[in-house]
């Protein structure tokens, strides 16, 4: 029955891949659950409130209601569009909510943008938009999307790992550890993890990136129980930011939790206001449209590059770069916008980490069952989940992008008008640590040459539109001070 709903043996897998995928790409990104209470229950509304709980920030709350969102929506993903991607509460899309948006109104009211910019969207894919600006893109710029997608998980991971870190002065902005020196056991358990996924994958053990990360964070515990390392930051309070303790655990401390089970609550759930941003003193309309746009196009082309790149990767997109479900896919991603933001934790989107997924033999939504499972029972047992550091999962996303990576010989380097634009796709999204970046930098590079050429009968209608969003997507903060 599974293998005939799935398609598991028409994708050339088994069963058992498909757990081991579903259970790497959990591993990979249930750092989230621990995260996304870091970036939103400490943040402040424009009355200077703790987003969640007034007086009273509740983190536990944010991670069970983050878990329980997540569950839920990859659950669809896999059972409804078959496609082994996992979604959560978006990374970069939280802290701008935060930041950007929810510290210039209410939460309710920033809530209410990201409902509004996820039915916004999903109306845009049940007219078939969507759906046709994907197919619009030239086939070689969607393998340039994946590659640079490679890339740009590669620098997260040897970010989050401590691997690489942000340089404090110098002409460079992110050198190798602490002043070019490797500090602490934690970055030895990420180097441990990676040596270990790469010599079994070379000598082609079924199930490397998820033994390596096991026995990664097998060894962070015992690393942990020896030294009793400290975090690698310490909370300075509300409105503060935490200082960073070199050689401390990114996230997560490996050690074994007191206890398994916590009970989860979800107060805050439902509680938005769907046009409160648009009825404010302190901020014009034009001002919320904008940010309305700015979360629609990164949300937008943020899960066009992914599924691109999953696509690619997992070996079911075909010629022309499309892939199987489409639009399922893309309602199931649209929804999630809305949920998350009617849920209160910001909007979620489709996670690039369900590469490490692909990449340990994930081909069906079979996988994204498995991974919506461990998210729903991440919600009773967030102690456990929290065991896994950083530094014992990131090495699956360095091999992963060396994955994506190898599709970059499919570029026709010899033709300007896809070299160039690739190239900027490639380059900007790890140096800009931004996906929209890149696909939009590509987008503009390519109309603009093929216009110089004079080949304008290859540029679809769709792709021109697009491109010119793009531009007003760049020059925001420009058109907002000329407006004002």
């Amino acid at each position: 029955m599974l293998d005939s709903y799935f398609k598991i043996s028409e994708r050339g897998s088994t069963l058992g891949r498909e757990v081991r995928g579903g259970l790497v790409t959990f591993f990979t990104m249930a750092y989230i659950v621990a995260l996304n209470p870091i970036i939103l229950a400490y943040s402040q509304d424009a009355n200077h409130q703790f987003l969640f709980g007034g007086d009273h920030p509740e983190p536990g709350m944010v991670a069970a209601t983050t878990a329980l969102v997540a569950g839920i929506l990859t659950l669809l993903m896999g059972a409804v569009a078959n496609y082994p991607l996992a979604l959560a509460t978006g990374l970069g899309l939280n802290t701008f909510v935060a930041v950007g948006i929810a510290s210039k109104m209410t939460w309710a009211a920033a809530m209410g943008l990201v409902v509004l910019e996820g039915l916004i969207i999903l109306v845009l894919v049940l007219t078939g938009f969507r759906v046709a600006v994907f197919r619009a893109v030239p086939a070689q710029l969607k393998i340039a999307i994946s590659v640079g997608i490679g890339l740009f998980i590669t620098l997260i991971g040897l970010v989050d790992a401590g691997f690489v870190r942000r340089t404090a002065s110098g002409p460079v902005p992110v050198g190798l550890g602490v002043n070019g020196n490797l500090v602490g056991w934690p970055t030895v358990v990420f180097i441990f993890g990676l040596i270990l996924i790469i010599a079994l994958m070379v000598k082609n053990v079924k199930g490397a990136i998820l033994i390596g990360i096991t026995v990664a964070t097998v060894v962070a515990v015992i690393i942990q129980k020896a030294y009793n390392i400290a975090p690698g930051f310490t909370d300075n309070g509300p409105g503060n930011a935490p200082t960073i303790v070199d050689g401390g655990w990114g996230l997560n401390i490996p050690a074994i939790p007191t206890s398994i089970v916590s009970t989860p609550k979800f107060k805050f759930t439902g509680q938005f206001d769907l046009f409160g941003a648009f009825g404010l003193s302190n901020v014009t309309i034009i001002a919320a449209v904008l940010l309305l746009f700015t979360l629609l196009l990164s949300d937008f082309f943020d899960t066009v590059g992914t599924v691109t790149a999953i696509g690619h990767e997992a070996g079911l997109a075909d010629e022309n770069g499309n892939v199987p479900n489409i639009n399922k896919i893309l309602i199931v991603d649209s929804v999630a916008a809305a949920a998350g933001g009617a849920a209160g934790i910001s909007s979620n989107t489709s996670y690039i980490e369900s590469a490490a997924g692909v990449g340990e033999g994930a081909r069906t939504g079979l996988a994204s069952v498995v991974t919506g499972i461990c998210f729903l029972l991440t919600t009773f047992l967030s102690p456990l989940v929290k065991v896994i550091p950083y530094e014992a999962a990131t090495p699956a996303l360095v091999i992963v992008g060396f994955l994506m990576m190898t599709q970059i010989k499919s570029i026709n380097w010899d033709d300007l008008g896809i070299a160039i634009p690739a190239f900027l796709t490639i380059i900007l999204m790890p140096f800009t640590y931004n996906i929209s970046v890149g696909i939009g930098a590509g987008f503009i590079s390519h109309v603009v040459i093929r216009l110089v050429q004079g080949r304008r009968k290859e540029l679809h209608p769709l792709l021109l539109l697009v491109s010119a969003l793009f531009v007003v997507y760049f020059m925001s903060s420009p058109i907002t001070s000329w407006l004002s």
